[in-house]
């Protein structure tokens, strides 16, 4: 091997992240491995409306790309400091085209988390990749994906009586259903934020989604359920390559027994068969959740979801909802009123890896 042919790790950030030929060559890089949540595109996004510091590790052989992993630097007054790829993103992680150019791409990962002294490196994989010092892993969790039929009546057909009595039952209330972009953000969002306080959650605040949607304007869109003016379930779509997935979406619990939630996913999976879309990713659950029995019951199927870890300051589980000692922290926000959490959400969930 030559010395053109040698693997090298360039270690990217700040203006250089900016750079058009980069930026082009990491796109097409990572289109061509189908790794579109590794793509730049959503580094960017999360980075600007989560607050955090972007990095981007590339493998060369000379001038040839083979391998990306993009980074993001989290820092929280509230939690400590992370290394996340990436955080909101279902999956994210290294794409490489082989072995060496991923074993190197994770060791250079591993020294800028001791550089940076964070608690952990967290690698968002579908399938692991074997490292020596990724020392845990989580694989508690799935994701829920749905192959679809060339039409909507091909799929109406598979879905089960009980699934399709319960659309039916939404459509009987003459919700009006609306598609749109930044301007049905704020639609989306009263929905959304409600939802997430009932659960106790803090709230991702509006300028991720404005993010996300302004990266990708042709691929991001938001479905909304409303009545009397008044909206009642919200989602957001992305439409990558080949897949279609839905990262966020909510529904007001007090319109649980008119259904819009069911009749909004049937919108969904159908917008996505008319763009041509091979498959539908509902998003990752635990097994046997109640999230994953509502997927489940569309038909979609359990894929695996690995995510891989170098542990410097132990507890990687903490972190989760899932830990008792959060247990008073969610029942206290489920008693904060709506307009609070929205204010003080978005500071701390920022934090969350």
């Amino acid at each position: 091997m030559t010395s053109i042919d040698a693997l090298h790790i360039e270690l990217v950030s700040g203006d250089a992240l900016n750079d058009k030929k980069f930026s082009e060559s990491w796109s097409a890089f990572a289109g061509e491995l189908e790794g579109f949540c590794s793509d730049l595109g959503w580094l960017w996004a999360t980075s600007r409306g989560l607050k955090h510091v972007p990095y981007g590790l590339v493998a060369k052989r000379g001038d040839r790309w083979v391998g990306v992993l993009p980074l993001s630097f989290i820092r929280s007054i509230y939690f400590g400091k992370f290394l996340v790829s990436l955080p909101y993103v279902n999956t994210a992680g290294v794409i490489s085209s082989d072995n060496e150019a991923t074993s190197a791409l994770v060791a250079r990962a591993v020294d800028l988390a001791d550089e940076l002294d964070v608690r952990y490196l967290e690698l968002r994989h579908e399938m692991p990749v074997s490292h020596p010092q990724l020392n845990q892993q989580r694989t508690d969790k799935v994701h829920m994906r749905l192959p679809l039929p060339s039409s909507s009546e091909e799929l109406w057909k598979g879905l089960s009586p009980k699934v399709r009595n319960q659309v039916r039952k939404g459509e009987k209330q003459n919700f009006e259903i609306e598609w749109g972009g930044l301007e049905r953000l704020d639609t989306f969002y009263q929905v959304f934020s409600r939802n997430m306080r009932d659960l106790g959650t803090p709230v991702f605040s509006p300028h991720l989604f404005a993010a996300i949607l302004e990266e990708y304007p042709e691929q991001a869109e938001f479905c909304t359920l409303m009545t009397a003016g008044r909206p009642i379930a919200g989602a957001l779509l992305i439409h990558a390559p080949g897949m279609t997935q839905v990262p966020s979406a909510s529904a007001l619990r007090e319109f649980n027994s008119q259904n819009p939630n069911m009749l909004m996913y049937w919108q969904l999976l159908c917008r996505a068969i008319e763009r041509g879309q091979h498959t539908f990713d509902f998003g990752r659950s635990s097994q046997q959740s109640n999230t994953f029995r509502f997927k489940k019951q569309w038909g979609a199927e359990s894929q695996p979801a690995v995510w891989q870890y170098y542990d410097r300051k132990g507890g990687i589980s903490e972190m989760r909802p899932e830990s008792g000692k959060y247990r008073l922290m969610i029942k206290t926000w489920q008693r904060l009123p709506v307009w609070l959490t929205r204010r003080i959400g978005p500071p701390i969930v920022r934090g969350i890896p």
